[in-house]
């Protein structure tokens, strides 16, 4: 079989989008700075990488630099890396770090772990090399004091379309044909400290098998309950990845999920969707770049 074309897509989050030129233009940066690593030989893996790193430095996006705060106001992110080929590193709840996606990759790496988790997390990573980093940005002290004045329940027993669902992700396909996605996220406004997302369990946000990969955005909670990742990718074995998201999303709406997904399946066919109001996304292939946040 014919190897797939080069190719990345990523995302910048779903949910409702106030600053879309300014997330397709962060978007556009990080395709193109990905796809260029592809076009020299890099890896899919290296590519996603590169991809999420540059979204977690711009404090428009939902991650690294710009995360959401805790109900007490604190910073912890989740991050994922996996290859088709099985190899998954994550981190939850981490603090103190600039890039939880090159943490996660570390995990993956230099550990026999697939995820490590708050101060543990946090201790690896200095142990790796990584620099001490806090910032907590005028943005996201602002989206907690307006959730705290309206006196919404921390619990999120029903969320509401305003809030920001967040997360980044990058899935790539390199000249071997080979897959690999990255997500990172950083959380909802208001939840309590020490949940963890979807972003960094294996099959629910960051899946990556033989028939594609896929990362996902959204409401964490609904979809590790669906395994929304895996769901898609294993429908990926008998058709294309534009009919497995269809599919997919059609059962995360009829269970009232806010979600999204891109990805790629094993024959480089692009897919992508949401059940949200907005989501921001864009991938190139062929060295063709395609731009959405609608």
């Amino acid at each position: 079989m014919a190897l797939a074309p080069l190719g990345i897509i990523c995302h910048g989050g779903a949910g409702v989008i106030d600053d879309k030129p300014v997330y397709v233009d962060g978007l556009a940066k990080a395709i193109d700075s990905g796809y260029r690593l592809l076009r020299q030989s890099a890896r899919s893996i290296d590519a996603v990488i590169e991809a999420v790193r540059l979204m977690e430095d711009n404090p428009i996006f939902n991650a690294g630099t710009g995360s959401n705060l805790t109900l007490d106001g604190k910073v912890e992110m989740d991050a994922a890396v996996m290859t088709q080929d099985g190899r998954f590193g994550a981190v939850g709840c981490i603090r103190g770090v600039r890039n939880p996606v090159l943490v996660a990759h570390k995990v993956m790496t230099e550990t026999d772990h697939v995820l490590m988790c708050g101060e543990g997390a946090a201790e690896f990573a200095r142990s790796q090399g990584f620099e001490p980093f806090e910032q907590v940005t005028d943005r996201a002290r602002q989206r907690l004091e307006k959730l705290k004045s309206e006196g919404k329940s921390p619990y999120f027993p029903k969320l509401e379309q305003r809030l920001k669902l967040g997360t980044v992700g990058a899935v790539a396909v390199d000249k071997h044909g080979e897959l690999a996605v990255a997500t990172s996220s950083g959380g909802i406004t208001g939840r309590l400290s020490g949940r963890v997302g979807d972003t960094s369990i294996p099959g629910a946000g960051t899946y990556a098998a033989a028939s594609g990969a896929v990362s996902c955005t959204g409401h964490g909670e609904a979809i590790v309950k669906l395994m929304l990742g895996r769901a898609v990718v294993d429908k990926m074995v008998t058709m294309p990845g534009s009919v497995a998201v269809t599919l997919a999303l059609a059962e995360a709406k009829r269970k009232k999920a806010m979600c999204g997904v891109i990805g790629f399946d094993a024959r480089g066919g692009v897919c992508f969707g949401h059940t949200t109001q907005d989501m921001a996304w864009g991938y190139m292939i062929a060295e063709r770049l395609f731009m959405f946040a609608k």
